[in-house]
């Protein structure tokens, strides 16, 4: 449990750090952050602040890394993954709708992020990669050796996954999306499937912003015209893609289990 803790503190200390750095060189340079640079200066930081998580976790073996699930070829895992991700998306959104209204700290910087050409570098890409090899291959992984039951472990993981995004109202998704991800890394032992699920739920939301500005405050009822029957019928639609996905899911990690 320490050892996740511990974890837990390298990877939001490492982000705060590089960014403090990062804006605190430019300022000096510069003479100040003007506007325009502000974007610019969050996506390297976070481009950069991933980059560090990642080549730290591995040089130390905090997160192990190995090539041994690769060589199953577990494309069956991949296509389900890709499915589960897509159909997991509008019934989070949908529970998170039913809670009561949590801050959202982020949007406006997510929202520049996402509309810049770097954004989907660090969003999509960077970000997935640093945070399941922290998340499931560093931190799960010590909560597995922990615990005896995994499902304290893949619980208490998800915690730390919703915790560690510091923003109150991406709490509830990123806590069920890590129980997911959670259960895929128990049973398959690798990062790759959750690195992929995380790649697709993050590019979708990238997609979305870029297609609707604003659009973590675009309800799924101010979607459909405010039509409810719609929305219960694209949760009921969504479910129909996720669960048969999970079940498949089930399979075929069975047959990729190290």
């Amino acid at each position: 449990m320490k050892k996740a803790i511990l974890y837990l503190i390298e990877f939001l200390a490492i982000q705060f750090i590089v960014g403090a750095v990062i804006q605190g060189v430019y300022s000096l340079v510069k003479g100040g952050i003007p506007a325009d640079a502000a974007t610019p200066l969050m996506i390297i930081s976070t481009i950069v602040a991933n980059l560090v998580i990642i080549i730290l976790f591995l040089w130390t073996q905090w997160t192990p890394v190995s090539l041994n699930y690769s060589k199953t070829h577990p494309w069956g895992v991949a296509f389900w993954t890709v499915l589960a991700a897509l159909g997991a998306i509008i019934p989070s959104v949908w529970f998170q709708e039913l809670l009561p209204e949590l801050p959202n700290l982020v949007a406006d910087d997510l929202s520049d992020m996402i509309n810049h050409p770097g954004g989907y570098l660090a969003i999509a890409i960077a970000a997935p990669v640093a945070e399941e090899i922290v998340f499931r291959g560093a931190i799960l992984r010590a909560l597995l050796n922990s615990f005896k039951h995994p499902w304290v472990a893949i619980t208490l993981s998800a915690l730390f996954f919703a915790v560690g995004h510091l923003n109150p109202a991406q709490m509830p998704h990123a806590f069920l999306i890590g129980l997911l991800l959670g259960w895929m890394y128990y049973r398959t032992g690798s990062i790759l499937p959750g690195i992929l699920f995380h790649l697709v739920n993050n590019t979708v939301a990238y997609v979305l912003e870029r297609i609707y500005p604003g659009s973590e405050d675009l309800t799924l009822k101010n979607y459909f015209g405010g039509d409810e029957q719609a929305v219960i019928m694209s949760v009921i639609f969504s479910l129909l893609i996720l669960l048969p996905s999970i079940f498949q899911l089930n399979i075929w990690m069975r047959k990729g289990r190290k």
